[in-house]
């Protein structure tokens, strides 16, 4: 570990007048796990793009594995041994997973395919430990199982650098675990590994240093021996921070009206017989492990999948479903993948914001720009969305300002029924907290909200009730004030808790 992988030193970057990195130097050791951490918009991605070629960087020097570079490009890293793996996923969806992983670097014998590549795959696939199957089309796997792809692209290339960019934000903790099982592995192999993550607790089990980042500089570089989670946010803020979630308001007395009924709703999609209700006031939560069906319950009742059973809404039926009556209707729909389904990002912020609600900024047919500008802007200050112009290019944006851009789209019509689909997915701390208010927010205000995250804790802190699901279907009910994560777990897994004590002869 004595000589440097990658040096960066006074690395200065901006894109038009807005500066995202100011006088960058930092070492990179050969055989470490190195996190970059803060919060949207802190520079670590970019820095990490940089590193990758995917960035060019306007003053300052990068040197890899003690060599100065010149003319640099991702070609060009991953020909130095460096390769990154993207937050948002650079996957070809028509090809197999094989294709995929070993895209450009296929086996040939005088520029002919050699056919080879399942053998090659199955013995990746071992090592990783992912149990992928190398014919499944990219276009059919969830973001879960593509992002496992990505890691083995990078993992196939044999690169002695690999750049993680949020790796977990799409996997369960099952998965996550796998996957830092991989870092290690690689680490042990004399890897370096440059981990840019919002997961602190996957900071601290996994990383051998950290830096900490804020507004483009660096904050301070160290060992994580020592670190706390509390010690690493209160550096990412610059004060003092409370990690709690926000109180819930009181749930909603059983005499308020229901804005939202599903009863005996079935889908292509894989659900069967999904029974549910939401108050006005309340929020209720979709409690269950990745593939459960809550996501594709959310899609049929926004009427995006097709589905058969009954939805009510406020009283009165919804039938012929559709994104564009769901929305006349009054239901807010916030997305998981929120590049490829909530925003429209060739858009600029404001059009982003309003499309959805033109007849609340035009007459006859005519945009009142007036009025869209009042609206857009008091969103930015109501999110305390950076950069604040009501006309940004939304697809510039840190991952955590993308999010309050679309949390705003759907606030913007004062909803009465809002599905929030892993509404703080990939974002930092501070923006993950301005969520939760946001989540209490509505409440307060009357909507109902239906909740879906795969973190458990998040999901059960943040809800008054809960339905659990598992395999397209509703197991159960509970009151989340008296809910723990464990108790979840072993209802979704479906474990008789006293039997298991009772064979283990535990009283």
């Amino acid at each position: 570990m004595s000589e440097d992988a990658v040096r960066l030193e006074g690395i200065d970057k901006s894109f038009g007048s807005a500066r995202v990195l100011s006088g960058i130097s930092l070492a990179f050791a050969r055989g470490e796990v190195h996190a970059l951490i803060g919060e949207n918009g802190a520079g670590k991605s970019s820095l990490g793009k940089i590193v990758g070629g995917y960035y060019s960087f306007d003053t300052g020097s990068l040197s890899v594995f003690g060599k100065p570079v010149g003319h640099w490009s991702p070609r060009a890293a991953l020909q130095s041994g460096i390769a990154m793996i993207h937050q948002e996923l650079q996957l070809v969806p028509e090809l197999t997973v094989a294709q995929n992983v070993f895209l450009g670097i296929e086996a040939n014998r005088g520029g002919v395919l050699s056919g080879s590549e399942q053998a090659r795959f199955r013995a990746l696939d071992e090592r990783c430990g992912f149990g992928l199957s190398a014919s499944t089309v990219v276009a059919d796997l969830r973001i879960a199982e593509r992002q496992k792809v990505e890691i083995m692209r990078a993992i196939a290339r044999d690169a002695r650098v690999i750049i993680m960019d949020e790796p977990t934000s799409s996997l369960t903790a099952d998965e996550a675990d796998k996957l830092h099982r991989v870092i290690r592995w690689l680490r042990d192999d004399g890897r370096t590994v440059i981990y840019v993550t919002h997961f602190l607790e996957h900071v601290l089990e996994t990383a051998d240093r950290v830096t900490i980042m804020r507004d483009g500089r660096i904050v301070r570089t160290g060992e994580i021996a020592g670190e706390t989670k509390q010690s690493l946010i209160e550096a990412m803020l610059g004060e003092p921070a409370d990690v709690a979630f926000p109180p819930l308001p009181a749930p909603p007395a059983l005499s308020a009206p229901k804005l939202l009924e599903v009863a005996h709703l079935s889908s292509a999609s894989g659900l069967e017989d999904v029974s549910l209700e939401v108050r006005a006031g309340e929020i209720v939560g979709l409690i269950g492990l990745v593939g459960s069906g809550r996501s594709e319950l959310a899609r049929a009742i926004f009427g995006a999948d097709p589905s058969r059973g009954t939805v009510r809404i406020a009283g009165e039926a919804y039938e012929d479903r559709s994104p564009r009556q769901s929305v006349r209707r009054g239901i807010g729909f916030v997305p998981e993948d929120r590049r490829k389904q909530g925003l429209d990002l060739v858009q600029a912020v404001r059009p982003n914001m309003s499309l959805p609600h033109l007849p609340l900024v035009s007459r006859l047919g005519i945009l009142r720009t007036r009025e869209e500008r009042r609206r857009t802007a008091e969103m930015i200050q109501h999110f305390n969305i950076m950069p604040g112009h009501i006309d940004g290019d939304v697809a510039y944006y840190s991952g955590g300002n993308q999010q309050k851009v679309l949390l705003s789209k759907w606030v913007y019509g004062a909803p009465k029924v809002v599905i929030l689909d892993e509404p703080s997915r990939g974002v930092d701390i501070g923006a993950r907290r301005r969520i939760h208010d946001f989540v209490i927010e509505l409440a307060k205000g009357g909507a109902a909200v239906l909740l879906i995250s795969s973190e458990l804790e998040e999901v059960i802190s943040l809800s008054h009730r809960g339905y659990l699901m598992r395999d397209g279907r509703i197991l159960g009910e509970a009151d989340c004030r008296n809910l723990t994560v464990e108790d979840a777990l072993f209802r979704l897994f479906n474990v008789d808790r006293a039997a298991d004590a009772a064979a283990l002869g535990v009283a």
